[in-house]
């Protein structure tokens, strides 16, 4: 425990100081790296060599490096990506219907981590920290609801420790959130007020219902190639897949979202 904490510090304080300190290229660089380190091991759980793996990985590092940057086509990306997490992938986990063919699983990552990191670039810098504090707040709640109330599993077959009480911990943990971020952020002060509430409290749920999603379907991933971590690169942790697993789906619903309703 005390290693996965002090781990969970250092991951946090280096992401801040990027963050806030790197310059757009450099920070783009960093995204690319974590794409290309998450996207070697989605291709060693799809069953694939050392170097099949790392040519993968050079592959969705560059394909979301070349992406093109007009505002047409990052929304076109995250649409896309909204529609997988929002209608696809649930259907996937209730009926068991991951593909089982290697190339269709490596298309399937990259189709996974390409738009999460486009969501994080589209973003202004305080906006993907708000969302983002928003899935770490999701993750934590429902760790501790979990153990202190947990008795009902939520999706035994794939992530026997995640329980219906977790899961509402992490709604109401969410719901706190957006209201106190409603009331400290200038912009969303001035957005946020009387029926306007609804909408927002609802995306706020909304994106938490999808983080846990995102949680699943890496759980539903690790479960078909018999792995209980996606690596080991994080000590108390596992992968790096293991890390950002709720983020890969909150982001890009997240981003479409904000930019549709015309924040930063």
């Amino acid at each position: 425990m005390l290693v996965r904490a002090a781990t969970a510090i250092a991951l946090l304080a280096g992401f801040l100081v990027a963050l806030f300190a790197l310059e757009p290229l450099w920070f783009a660089a960093l995204i690319a790296l974590i794409v290309a380190v998450a996207a070697f091991e989605w291709a060693r759980l799809a069953g694939c060599s050392t170097a099949c793996g790392s040519g993968y990985a050079a592959a969705a590092a560059g394909l979301w490096w070349l992406l093109p940057s007009e505002p047409a086509v990052t929304d076109a990306v995250l649409a896309l990506a909204c529609g997988f997490w929002v209608a696809v992938a649930p259907i996937w986990l209730r009926r068991g219907l991951l593909p089982r063919a290697r190339p269709a699983r490596l298309a399937l990552g990259a189709a996974v981590l390409v738009p999460a990191a486009t969501a994080m670039l589209a973003l202004e810098r305080g906006a993907l920290l708000a969302l983002l504090g928003l899935v770490w707040i999701a993750d934590s709640a429902a760790y501790v609801a979990g153990r202190l109330f947990g008795r009902r599993k939520l999706a035994p077959e794939l992530s026997p420790g995640k329980t219906w009480e977790g899961a509402l911990g992490a709604v109401a943990a969410c719901l706190l959130y957006a209201i106190i971020l409603a009331a400290s952020v200038p912009d969303l002060q001035a957005r946020v007020h009387g029926a306007l509430w609804i909408p927002y409290l609802a995306g706020a749920v909304f994106l938490c219902a999808t983080s846990i999603v995102g949680d699943l379907f890496e759980s539903a991933i690790k479960r078909s190639a018999g792995a209980k971590d996606s690596g080991s690169l994080l000590p108390g942790h596992g992968g790096v897949l293991d890390r950002i697993d709720s983020v890969t789906a909150a982001l890009p619903v997240g981003a479409l979202l904000v930019r549709q309703a015309g924040l930063p």
